[in-house]
């Protein structure tokens, strides 16, 4: 799959890597601030005290 992926996109070496590096980065960025704060209304946080 990755080197499917490595054949798809245009452009020299550098700029791969560069797509990809922003592409992994909107995941991350989307997934902190969009999905794991959607997910965590449907989780109830358990209280608990450290003694």
């Amino acid at each position: 799959m990755y080197a499917a992926l490595w054949r798809v996109l245009p452009g020299p070496w550098w700029l791969r890597v560069l797509v990809l590096l922003v592409a992994a980065a909107a995941v991350v960025y989307g997934l902190f601030f969009y999905a794991f704060p959607w997910i965590a209304t449907f989780i109830a946080p358990q209280e608990s005290t450290i003694g």
